[in-house]
């Protein structure tokens, strides 16, 4: 598919600047507060993970995947859910091992490539559906891209249609990125939040998880190296990154696939654009808004945020989609 034209993102002068789009929501967007039922999903592999749904037994259900050391409670998730139950569909909020409050069983927790429980999860739901749609955030949507096109599962028949926002989709250059100086805020709360992480699993697993790497990390790269990597089977931070990036397995895409990644993101780099791979796509259509930050899209005049919009649009009708935005070249950018 074509490049898709994004301009009609025009936010506040304020908000064209991509860290108060990103932080603006975060502190300030007023919660929606769905009613989730909980419900406990048990692993194949003797784990667990937490779901959180919307339920009115509808015919479309949403699986939606949060970001880094996100949950169903993160604002992005909550309006989201909000948005699309309002408008016909079962909203299932999967929160990935250890971000549902509870730290999960086995020593392996989450990370940017695990599709294992997506795949679990989608399968078992799917039975109770007519047609499904994926949607993932920043870690999730690598999550969600990587799912659809590494090749690793036979994808479930009723899954329709992906849309994942604000992607790091070359993880490398991604962890260069956010572990800069200039983004030393988002970096460090990152860290404090999967350090704490560790020191609790570390009550399970004291002979498997070592603390003193703790003192060595200075970057949410650091964590990967010591931590993310070693604990789930990969020889550290850039072994990691190299089999778990999704940019690697776009050209196998064989749904309709949306992703929305705003050009000021501070989060990311020029390597998680993929303008070249998406002109000629068949299946991958690419919005690249001049603003919005990092899963900000930060929207005033409407109880929803303009990616919440187009997140439904797309998964109604893909083909209606492309053909109600305008195609650009990827040279304008």
């Amino acid at each position: 598919m074509p490049i898709l034209d994004a301009s009609e993102y025009k936010p506040p002068l304020l908000f064209r600047n991509g860290n108060i789009n990103t932080i603006y929501p975060f502190l300030f967007r007023k919660s929606a507060s769905p009613v989730f039922d909980r419900k406990r999903f048990d692993t194949k592999d003797g784990d667990f993970i937490d779901l959180d749904i919307l339920s009115k037994n509808r015919t479309k259900l949403a699986v939606i995947c949060h970001g880094l050391e996100g949950n169903s409670d993160s604002q992005y998730i909550q309006h989201t859910s909000t948005y699309l139950f309002n408008n016909e569909w079962d909203v299932l909020c999967i929160n990935f091992r250890s971000c549902s409050g509870e730290m999960n069983r086995k020593l392996e927790m989450y990370h940017s490539g695990f599709t294992q429980d997506v795949h679990e999860v989608i399968s078992t739901y799917q039975k109770e559906y007519e047609e499904v749609a994926l949607i993932g955030f920043s870690l999730g949507g690598n999550v969600a891209l990587k799912y659809i096109s590494d090749g690793i599962f036979d994808l479930p028949e009723k899954l329709k249609a992906v849309v994942a926002l604000s992607v790091p989709i070359d993880l490398s250059k991604s962890s260069l990125k956010i572990s800069s100086r200039a983004n030393w805020i988002y970096d460090k709360r990152f860290r404090i939040s999967l350090e704490q992480k560790i020191r609790e699993k570390h009550k399970y697993f004291s002979d498997e998880v070592d603390l003193s790497h703790l003192k060595k990390i200075k970057t949410l790269r650091d964590f990967d190296e010591y931590y993310t990597g070693p604990m789930h089977g990969f020889d550290g931070a850039e072994d990691y990154y190299s089999k778990c990036n999704s940019k690697q397995f776009l050209e196998n895409i064989s749904i309709p696939a949306l992703l929305i990644t705003a050009l000021d993101d501070p989060f990311l780099p020029e390597e998680s654009y993929p303008f070249e791979i998406a002109e000629s796509h068949q299946y991958l259509h690419f919005m690249a808004p001049k603003f919005g930050g990092h899963v900000g899209f930060t929207t005033f005049g409407s109880n929803f945020y303009w990616n919440e919009l187009k997140t439904l649009l797309f998964i109604n009708n893909p083909d209606l989609f492309n053909s109600a935005h305008k195609p650009v070249a990827a040279k304008l950018y």
